[in-house]
């Protein structure tokens, strides 16, 4: 049995994009769709974090918001609590591109003492939202930031000990150079779109 579960933030207002992130389609499939299949390979199971109404006609299970509106930071520990293995993979649904081999690579670099592992974009940016975090560790921080009216997760990144990955560690991957596109608006929505087309040209998944 996986020592991992995976959970996918979907509660954002998608404001700039103008409908819901995570029910877009691509190529047939939703980007919760996407993403589920992906993480299914890694994980012992997968869980939407943050699902409104519409989206309960996914057969994923859905889990609850603990402080509605927190943003990020909520997401995380909603998806903390809900956690019953040592690991939490959470990932935010407007990453199409995230893959298993990319997933798998972040599993691999667990140990201690590390509490979470983060991947860090081409831009040296972190990704706090396609990481890998210990639950109890990462729990117990999370609630008392929360207590302190902190909504980042870059404060919760700073608490525990973080496995910080440089993308050159992660550049050997296939689809690397797409896996941290990240969706915001249409004009990105039809961007990814046209990444899709050349991929199934490409021959690639």
């Amino acid at each position: 049995m996986f020592d991992v579960e995976g959970f996918i933030l979907v509660g954002g207002k998608s404001t700039r994009m103008g409908e819901d992130k995570a029910a877009l389609s691509f190529d047939g499939r939703t980007s919760i769709q996407r993403t589920a299949a992906e993480m299914a390979p890694v994980t012992s199971r997968v869980c939407l974090v943050g699902a409104r109404q519409d989206q309960g006609r996914s057969p994923l299970e859905n889990v609850p918001d603990i402080h509605r509106h927190w943003g990020a930071l909520g997401g995380i520990h909603a998806a903390l609590i809900a956690c019953r293995s040592p690991w939490a993979l959470v990932v935010a649904c407007d990453l199409p591109f995230l893959t298993t081999e990319l997933f798998g690579r972040l599993e691999s670099l667990r140990a201690d003492p590390f509490d979470a592992i983060v991947p860090v974009q081409p831009d040296e940016r972190p990704q706090p939202l396609c990481a890998i975090y210990r639950r109890d560790t990462c729990l117990s921080h999370a609630e008392r930031l929360i207590e302190r009216e902190e909504h980042t997760p870059r404060v919760l990144l700073a608490a525990v000990n973080t496995r910080w990955v440089q993308f050159a560690e992660l550049e050997d991957l296939p689809g690397a150079d797409h896996f941290f596109f990240n969706m915001n608006t249409p004009a990105d929505l039809a961007q990814a779109r046209k990444i899709i087309q050349g991929m199934n040209l490409g021959g690639k998944h």
